[in-house]
């Protein structure tokens, strides 16, 4: 049986290829849903449970 390859040589052997414009404006659409809903539930839970 032959070795396994490492993940770091194959990672160097890999061609650069630059995100597609719709591949960040995924990114950056996920990002943002997840800062606002972040922000919802920072706010229900003001409201909901108040500290003392």
């Amino acid at each position: 049986m032959s070795e396994n390859p490492k993940i770091a040589e194959e990672i160097k052997k890999m061609e650069y290829e630059p995100l597609e414009p719709i591949e960040k404006k995924l990114i950056f659409y996920s990002i943002l849903t997840g800062v606002v809903l972040l922000g919802i539930l920072v706010a229900i839970s003001y409201i909901f449970f108040p500290t003392v």
